[in-house]
């Protein structure tokens, strides 16, 4: 939920989604081969994304909610007085958080970007310029805006610094003076966490190539190029298509770019046989002939008439899945058997009993099923052997409200005769999940994986017995999913770094899209950094 108050579901979708290599005497002695899983498990009781522990410092706001302030940051608006300054005054005076901002009245949390550059430059919050900005020395953040006509100010000050990258503190959020909102924050900083490295596990970095175009949401990689597609960054630069031939790994070379005026938002890339496929923010799917890999031209729109917000694409055999949230939130299903030229065989809209905000997101087909993550909704599994009769089969849901289940990408596979899920969130709280989705009308929750609660997993890939994940701040994670409920991580590259240009306060900022095209390689979209390509570990 932005600081506005809109849904948080809406601003997910609408934000922009808005080294030195360890060699391979410095990877570690491979941990023996667990044993063949036998398919039994516990079933586990879900504690859904968010659990409220509370407020989370002792700090409150001196007037009540509905009061007229001078200056929505005016240190009598806070009483500090059971707070440890000496803490807060070790706090370095820059860098990048995510912060939990939990009101004092509702059962809901909104979150809140920092950025505050080790130049002294004037930093964000929410990618909106701080109007007061100091970390060290009490840690105080505000910016004020317009919105709407009116005057909207948000105000963070710390309270205490349980250890050196989180800070806990008081919010207030007024509007036109007023203020609306107040409550309680948890910062955590987006540095390497947990005293990691830049990399474990052999996972070998061979190039990181800049892309100029837009800020880089998703890739394909086929036929020896990587085709990188990214969303319009205001002025920075347009959206696009990004061409990169990448038969030698650790030297890309850029083949060509591609810009279509008015229509900037491209996020994801598939290709299949002659065509690459874009989904497109205005146009729904764009069809590219790439019969010549490094030179794509320009086909088509599909199905055309109407502006259509594509978000996600999946290729099975010759079925194109295509997910829409808007504008009216539905799933789309085309026959490429003529790969440059698709044909609608259907659209469906699955039904939400929590919002009436339809809201798909990705999907995953495997063995006739399509399996779809919906915000709000859950993870729903449906019948598409006959794409002209789609049957909801069951869904997996959890939590309700604003904190509803944020379902955001899966990869799914057989273990030991069973058909298991991995589902990952995007948002507060959220993680992976492991399911057993063997019957999609009694789907248990059978393992999970979290690293800090502050960041999100966005895209994975299975390849067998392993799982990559591009988790945003956390960069790459590869796990040994051979044992479902139990998920171990064998390997990690740390993308995000502060430094980095054109790195945001944006909680979908870091690697953001990654393909393991069988090639040996895995290769990576960081938001920030490009593509990068690291040796398979």
């Amino acid at each position: 939920m932005p600081l506005e108050s809109t849904p948080l579901r809406v601003l997910l979708l609408t934000l922009p989604l808005l080294t030195s290599a360890c060699s391979e005497t410095d990877a570690p002695t491979p941990e023996p081969e667990e044993e063949a899983w036998d398919g039994t498990y516990t079933p586990l009781v879900d504690p859904t994304d968010w659990v409220d522990r509370g407020p989370f410092a002792p700090c409150t706001l001196t007037v009540p909610v509905g009061t007229t302030v001078a200056d929505c940051a005016a240190p009598s608006l806070f009483d500090l007085t059971a707070c440890d300054g000496a803490a807060l005054s070790k706090v370095e005076g820059h860098g990048i958080y995510q912060a939990f901002l939990r009101p004092t009245a509702g059962d809901y949390v909104d979150f809140a970007g920092i950025r505050v550059p080790e130049d002294g430059t004037a930093g964000t919050l929410n990618f909106r310029p701080l109007t007061h900005q100091r970390l060290s020395e009490g840690f105080v953040l505000s910016s004020r805006y317009t919105l709407g006509g009116g005057t909207r100010q948000v105000t963070l000050v710390g309270c205490a610094a349980p250890s050196e990258d989180r800070v806990t503190g008081c919010y207030a959020r007024c509007a036109n003076d007023k203020v609306t909102v107040a409550g309680t924050f948890d910062a955590a900083r987006m540095t390497w966490g947990r005293d990691e490295q830049e990399s474990s596990g052999g996972f070998t970095p061979l190039s990181e190539t800049f892309v100029s175009l837009g800020l880089p949401a998703d890739l394909y990689v086929a036929r020896g190029h990587a085709y990188v597609v990214s969303l319009e960054l205001g002025a920075r630069s347009p959206g696009g298509l990004t061409v990169f031939d990448v038969s030698d790994p650790r030297h890309p070379i850029l083949r060509k770019q591609v810009t279509i005026p008015g229509d900037g938002y491209w996020n994801a890339a598939w290709a299949h046989e002659d065509a690459l496929y874009v989904a497109s923010g205005a146009a729904g799917v764009l069809v590219f002939d790439i019969s010549n890999p490094a030179d794509p031209t320009y086909v088509r729109n599909v199905p055309g008439g109407a502006p259509l917000n594509v978000h996600t694409l999946f290729v099975d055999g010759d079925r194109l899945y295509a997910v829409s949230p808007e504008p009216v939130g539905d799933t789309l299903i085309f026959d490429v058997s003529k790969p440059l030229e698709p044909r609608l065989l259907n659209r469906f809209v699955v039904s939400d009993d929590v919002s009436s905000y339809p809201s798909p997101h990705d999907s995953f087909v495997y063995q006739g099923r399509l399996y779809l993550s919906q915000f709000t909704t859950g993870y729903v599994v449906l019948d598409v052997k006959d794409p002209m009769n789609v049957q909801e089969l069951g869904r997996y849901t959890f939590g309700s409200g604003s904190n509803g289940p944020m379902s955001h990408a899966s990869a799914v596979g057989t273990f030991a005769g069973k058909t298991i899920a991995f589902e990952g969130g995007e948002g507060p709280g959220t993680h992976l999940r492991v399911l057993d989705v063997t019957d999609p009308t009694n789907i248990p929750l059978i393992g999970r994986y979290q690293l800090r609660e502050h960041a999100s997993i966005h895209n994975m890939v299975l390849v067998g017995n392993r799982l990559y994940l591009a988790y945003y701040q956390e960069g790459v994670r590869v796990l040994d999913v051979s044992v479902p409920p139990q998920p171990r991580e064998i390997a990690y590259f740390n993308t995000f770094r502060e430094s980095d240009p054109y790195r945001s306060d944006f909680v979908t900022d870091g690697a953001i899209g990654i393909r393991v095209p069988g090639d040996g390689h895995v290769y990576v979209v960081d938001t920030s950094r490009g593509l990068l390509i690291f040796e398979e570990p």
